[in-house]
């Protein structure tokens, strides 16, 4: 998948990959697309209520080697 930025969040754990993308997020304009790698389990239901929360869209999120991966688009 395409995408503008990456956010490398691995080894953080919760709330600092959800905070870390909020703020890479209001560095993009609307309709860009951020990349983003975390190793916290729990950032699977984060980012869902996040994207729900502020209206970006969680393109998708994949799990592989213990590392997540998440495409949100800006609203």
């Amino acid at each position: 998948m395409n995408f503008d930025k990456e956010l490398d969040a691995r080894g953080l754990n919760c709330p600092l990959p959800i905070l870390r993308t909020k703020k890479t997020l209001a560095e993009l304009t609307g309709g860009q697309v951020l990349k983003i790698v975390s190793t916290d389990p729990g950032s699977v239901k984060d980012f869902q209520a996040f994207a729900k929360q502020t209206g970006n869209e969680l393109l998708s999120s994949t799990e592989g080697g213990g590392e997540f991966v998440f495409f949100m688009k800006k609203k």
